[in-house]
C-alpha cells in the first residue's frame, strides 16, 4: 500500500517544523552574541559559501538527478544492481568533492573575492572570512554524502532521519555560539568549526538505516558505471535549472558586500524566516512529490502524474499565500520579538524587517519552483528547467540594478531591500515560465475545482489580513514588552491569524481533507 503524498509531506514538514524550531533559536542566540555587524557578515559569507555549493549539487542537482534514476532501478532491476549503483555513486560522489573541499579550502582568498568582492577593501573582515571559509570547506564533503544517503531514504519511503538531521546542525552550533565561542581567540571561530563537525555527526546517523536498507557498502569508484554517467548527465545541466535562487541569494550577497556594514546580516535573517515555512512546507513536498512522480513515470501512469502535480500546487496555494500575507504583516514585530536583544540592534530589526516585508511577497513563488521543478526532473528533463533558471537569473541580476542604484543615487535608506525584491521578482517570473511549459507540453492540466479554491483563498486570506492590520500594534510598541510578552503575543498573533483563515476557508466550503487523498482515487471536486 503506497503511502500518500500528503502524508509523506506531513512527515517530512513535522520533521522540517522541528529543525525550523531549534534554526530559529540558533539564529536568535547568533544576533544576540554577535549581532549584525563585521564578525557576523563574515561568518555568514564563510557559511553561505559551500552552503550554497551543497544546495547547488547536493540537495538540488545531484538529488534532483540522482532520485529518478535509482527509482527506476529499484522498480525495473533487482537489489543487487541498486546496491551497485549505491556504491559507484558513494564512491564517484565522495571522490569528486573530496577534491572540491580541498581546493576551495586553498582557494578561500578567490572564493571570498569571488562572492563577496566588498570585503577586499576592509582586510580584517576579509582575513576572517578567509579564515573560517578554510574551515567550513569540509562541510561539503559529509553534507554532499548525506544528501546522497536521503535521497536512497525518500526513495525507499523512509523521510522521517533525512528531514531530522538538519537538527544536529542547529544544536551543534548552538552550542558554538553559547558555549564554546568563549574559548576562542576570535569566538566567531566557534561557528566555523561548528559547522564541520555538524557535517560529520549527520553523515555517521545515516548508517544504521543504511544498514537496515542493506544499503551499507564500501564506496567505490565509478565513472564509467551506466548508472553514474546517467546521473551525471542529467546533473550537469540540473546544477543550474535546480538552484537559481540560491544563485540569485550569491548575487544578492556579492552586492550586498558593497552596501553598509550589516546589509549582508539583514538579508541572512529576512531569508531565514521566509526559510521557516518555505522549508516547513515548500521543501517537504518537494521531497515528497519527487520520488512519486518519479515512479508514476516509471511506471508510464500519466493520469496519476497530473493528478499528483494538481493537489500539490492546491497545496500551494492553500497554504502559500497567507504563509506570505502573515509575514508581510508581521515582519516588524517579528523580527523585534525574535531577535532585537542584546548586540542586535533597533536599528537592524528595522532594516531585516524591510527585507523580510519583499522576500515574504515572493514565498508563493519559492514554493512553486519547488514543486513544479521536479515534475520535469521526474521526466529526466533537464534542459527546461535550464533555459527557464537563466532567464531568471539574467532578470534578476538586471533588477538588482533597477532597484538598488535608485535607492542609492536619492539615498533612501534600506538598499538591500532592494536586492530582496528583484530575488522575489524573478522567482515570480521562474514560477510562472516553468507552469507556462508543462501546460504547453501537456505534461499538466489543471483539474476542476480550481476557480472555487482560488476565490475562497482570496475571500480566508483578506479576512486574515484585515485582522493582522486592525489587531497588530506599531512595532515601536513591541520594543517597550519583555521578551516573553513579545515572543507570547507573537504566538497568539499568528494563532489568530491561522484560525480565522482556517475558520474563513471552512466557512467557504473548502475540504481540506479531499486533497490528501491518494493520487490514485477518484478524482473529485476538491
Amino acid at each position: 500500500m503506497r503511502r500518500g503524498l500528503i502524508r509523506n509531506t506531513a512527515v517530512i514538514s513535522a520533521m522540517t517544523l522541528l529543525s525550523r524550531v531549534f534554526g530559529l533559536v540558533r539564529d536568535q542566540i547568533m544576533a544576540q552574541v554577535f549581532g549584525a555587524g563585521m564578525v557576523m557578515d563574515a561568518f555568514l559569507v564563510a557559511f553561505k559559501i559551500p552552503n550554497f555549493m551543497r544546495r547547488l549539487f547536493a540537495e538540488g542537482a545531484f538529488s534532483l538527478a540522482f532520485v529518478p534514476v535509482i527509482g527506476e532501478y529499484r522498480v525495473q532491476r533487482d537489489h543487487a544492481e541498486v546496491r551497485e549503483l549505491v556504491c559507484r555513486v558513494a564512491g564517484t560522489l565522495a571522490g569528486i568533492l573530496a577534491l572540491v573541499s580541498l581546493v576551495g579550502a586553498l582557494a578561500s582568498p578567490a572564493l571570498v573575492t569571488l562572492f563577496a568582492p566588498g570585503f577586499v577593501d576592509e582586510p580584517a573582515k576579509f582575513a576572517l572570512t578567509v579564515q573560517m571559509l578554510r574551515v567550513t570547506m569540509a562541510y561539503i564533503l559529509f553534507i554532499s554524502l548525506v544528501a546522497f544517503a536521503s535521497g536512497i531514504f525518500n526513495t525507499y519511503g523512509r523521510f522521517a532521519l533525512p528531514s531530522f538531521a538538519p537538527v544536529l546542525l542547529n544544536l551543534i552550533m548552538i552550542a558554538a555560539a553559547w558555549w564554546w565561542s568563549p574559548y576562542f581567540d576570535v569566538p566567531v571561530m566557534a561557528l566555523a568549526w561548528a559547522v564541520a563537525i555538524a557535517g560529520v555527526a549527520q553523515l555517521l546517523m545515516m548508517f544504521p538505516t543504511l544498514r537496515r536498507l542493506h544499503l551499507l557498502t564500501w564506496p567505490r569508484w565509478g565513472w564509467r558505471h551506466a548508472g553514474v554517467q546517467r546521473i551525471l548527465k542529467l546533473m550537469g545541466p540540473a546544477v543550474l535549472g535546480s538552484s537559481v535562487a540560491q544563485i540569485n541569494l550569491l548575487l544578492d550577497t556579492i552586492i550586498a558586500s558593497f552596501l553598509v556594514t550589516g546589509s549582508v546580516s539583514w538579508l541572512y535573517y529576512s531569508d531565514r524566516m521566509v526559510e521557516f515555512p518555505l522549508g516547513v512546507f515548500g521543501i517537504a513536498l518537494s521531497t515528497a512529490i519527487l520520488p512519486s512522480l518519479s515512479r508514476t513515470h516509471a511506471e508510464a501512469e500519466p493520469e496519476k502524474f497530473q493528478t499528483l502535480l494538481d493537489r500539490a500546487l492546491r497545496w500551494v496555494v492553500l497554504l502559500g499565500v497567507p504563509a506570505a500575507l502573515g509575514l508581510l504583516l508581521l515582519s516588524g514585530p517579528i523580527m523585534v520579538s525574535l531577535f532585537q536583544y542584546r548586540q542586535f540592534s533597533a536599528h537592524d530589526a528595522q532594516m531585516a524587517a524591510l527585507a523580510l516585508m519583499a522576500m515574504s511577497l515572493g514565498l508563493p513563488a519559492f514554493i512553486l519552483i519547488k514543486v513544479l521543478a521536479p515534475a520535469f526532473y521526474a521526466r529526466q528533463d533537464t534542459r527546461t528547467p535550464v533555459r527557464i533558471a537563466i532567464i531568471a537569473m539574467i532578470s534578476n541580476m538586471g533588477l538588482n540594478l533597477v532597484y538598488v542604484l535608485p535607492m542609492l543615487y536619492l539615498k533612501i535608506e534600506g538598499p538591500h531591500a532592494g536586492l530582496a525584491l528583484a530575488t522575489t521578482t524573478s522567482a515570480w517570473l521562474n514560477a510562472y515560465l516553468l507552469y507556462r511549459s508543462l501546460r504547453r507540453e501537456g505534461v499538466y492540466t489543471p483539474r476542476p475545482g480550481w476557480r472555487p479554491i482560488l476565490l475562497r483563498v482570496s475571500l480566508a486570506s483578506l479576512s486574515m489580513g484585515v485582522v493582522l492590520w486592525f489587531g497588530v500594534n506599531d512595532a515601536a510598541l513591541w520594543v517597550a514588552r519583555s521578551a516573553f510578552d513579545r515572543v507570547l503575543h507573537l504566538g497568539l498573533w499568528i494563532a489568530v491569524a491561522g484560525v480565522s483563515y482556517l475558520g474563513v476557508l471552512q466557512l467557504l466550503g473548502q475540504n481540506l481533507h479531499q486533497l490528501g487523498r491518494r493520487p490514485d482515487a477518484v478524482d473529485e471536486d476538491a
